[in-house]
């Protein structure tokens, strides 16, 4: 029996494209001599279709789309993900399925009984779980077919009270199945990696993992489909962050002479560290980019370039995600600009080969202090002055944006998001933000990452002292604490949970950890009128940390 993977790239809603997508990859799999291909979960609508799902037409479209693959199905066997109407009337009206279509029918439909409401995942919002389990029999073999968090409920601490594949394996299976939609963070592939060879260990024949791959809105599906024989070896791995096709015979993988494979020693990760799997993120991030702007029907962006490590981080991956021409880089110099920020910017765009623009901002912001003049009744200089600069750029990017249909892309880190350093209508301004889920450490990383072989990003512009270059001499040092410190606080708090009491145990000053921890919480009304995040860790800000804009914890 030839099995193959389709590790596919879908668009939420989009029947037409996705049943084309998928037929496609019918069509694939037949000439490669398959007798069944796997397709991700959801795929017939997109994952996660969130309240989509509360549509009886959107429904409607995912049988539609089923009736037409199965149209297809004449000579192969096929395994869709598309939700599926609950008969009973009691619980949810759905289910999160997984179609076995054959000889042009709908042969078998599995439920999927784990349903995920964490982080970014709020699926028992919308699906009712799973209450029996049957294997697919086919062509003499016996098929145990889960979805996703089905298998995720090995190890010592279980979430659920209940694990799908100890029902099935009394029926003995031949293989394990999984049809996911898997996102990725940059400590997820090797905790899959782990999971998966636990099952494979438990039970004791082999899995074929299909994983979904592309961006929505904010979160990043990475691929990485993997195919295990029943001694825990990995036959197949699929690419991360593209489309791909791979399979292989059951046969090869339960008949393997290599020796059987020792559990994993996988170990999440603890604290920050900077630069791991560093390409990941970049490779997270040009897809995420390319997907928004490619779904939402967009082609050009443009931000403000300040000669600044992160607008230049950013600027390098959308001229690689979108096309040098297509990202158009905005200088707006104040009166406390320094040359060299004007001449790194215009350095780093020469690099880069994009277009760009220098437009001084001097003469509007005396407009404005001239006009604010008789109301701030001669206050000291402020942040009030500072802001103002910020949202005098922020006003032109957004004229231009709408003159010329740009989108623009916001550049601020998760280290500024997570304290509040960052202007409200000024430089939090955008319509996606590339960097918003990363540290200010991991953004030095990926300048080192993206500089591997040549010179992208000018040297000062990763040397020197980073500033908002809002007041005289200003550095980001006199208002927060060093980034190497503070990067690692505010992973503590937000990618762990970790309570003051547990970061201050780890070696942290107790003051710089109140401190840290309060502008984290006193922030969140800036960050809840932020644009979406491209999710790159564990826990980004958004639909992922949902958490009070009043609450005194720690405030």
């Amino acid at each position: 029996m030839n099995i193959i993977l389709a590790q596919q790239n879908y668009h939420i809603g989009n029947f037409e494209k996705n049943i084309a997508k998928i037929i496609d990859g019918i069509n694939a799999a037949k000439a490669q001599g398959a007798d069944l291909v796997v397709f991700p979960e959801l795929c017939v609508c997109g994952y996660p279709p969130r309240d989509f799902l509360e549509f009886e037409d959107f429904i409607a479209q995912c049988y539609h789309a089923i009736d037409v693959i199965k149209t297809h199905t004449k000579d192969i066997a096929v395994l869709v993900g598309g939700p599926a109407r609950n008969p009973q009337r009691e619980g949810k009206d759905l289910f999160n399925a997984a179609w076995f279509l054959y000889e042009g029918e709908v042969k078998q439909v599995v439920h999927k009984t784990l349903l995920p409401t964490y982080d970014v995942f709020d699926e028992y919002r919308y699906f009712e779980p799973s209450y029996e389990w049957n294997i697919i029999p086919f062509k003499g073999k016996k098929l145990a077919v889960t979805i996703c968090e089905d298998i995720w409920n090995l190890g010592d601490n279980p979430l659920y009270r209940i694990c799908p594949m100890d029902q099935l394996i009394a029926q003995e299976p031949d293989v394990m199945i999984n049809l996911s939609a898997s996102p990725f963070d940059y400590d997820h592939d090797e905790d899959r990696k782990e999971i998966i060879l636990a099952n494979v260990l438990k039970y004791k024949i082999p899995m074929y993992y299909c994983n979904a791959v592309g961006s929505q809105t904010e979160i990043v599906f990475d691929g990485g489909s993997l195919i295990y024989d029943a001694q825990g070896n990995i036959a197949r791995e699929l690419p991360y962050f593209e489309e791909a096709m791979d399979g292989m015979e059951l046969e090869k993988l339960v008949g393997s002479h290599l020796p059987p494979v020792k559990p994993a020693d996988f170990t999440p990760l603890t604290e920050l560290v900077f630069d791991h799997n560093i390409d990941r993120i970049y490779d997270a991030l040009v897809l995420g980019i390319r997907d928004y702007f490619g779904k939402m029907g967009f082609t050009k962006a443009i931000l403000g370039s300040s000669g600044g490590i992160d607008s230049a981080v950013t600027l390098a991956i959308a001229c690689d995600a979108l096309g040098k021409e297509n990202v158009r880089a905005i200088l707006m110099p104040s009166p406390y600009s320094t040359s060299h920020s004007v001449d790194d910017a215009v350095a780093l765009s020469k690099n880069l080969d994009n277009p760009y623009d220098i437009i001084r901002i001097n003469d509007i912001y005396e407009t404005f202090l001239t006009t604010l003049e008789p109301y701030f009744k001669g206050l000291p200089f402020n942040v009030a002055e500072e802001n103002t600069q910020s949202r005098i750029r922020g006003n032109l990017l957004m004229g231009l944006s709408n003159k010329f249909g740009y989108i623009l892309l916001n550049t601020s880190n998760k280290s500024e998001l997570s304290t509040g350093y960052g202007t409200l209508y000024g430089d939090m301004a955008g319509g996606l933000s590339v960097l918003g889920d990363v540290y200010k450490m991991q953004v030095y990383s990926l300048a080192r990452y993206i500089n591997r072989e040549k010179e992208i990003i000018p040297a000062n512009i990763i040397d020197k002292a980073p500033s908002a270059e809002l007041r005289p001499d200003q550095k980001d040092s006199d208002s927060l604490p060093d980034y190497a410190i503070l990067d690692r606080i505010l992973y503590q708090y937000i990618e762990r949970r970790q309570g003051p009491r547990e970061i201050v145990a780890q070696g942290f000053d107790a003051a710089l950890v109140s401190r840290a921890l309060k502008m984290v919480n006193t922030n969140e009304y800036k960050r809840n009128q932020f644009c979406p995040i491209i999710r790159v860790s564990s826990k980004a800000f958004g639909v992922g940390r949902r958490v009070p804009i009043v609450g005194k914890y720690l405030s």
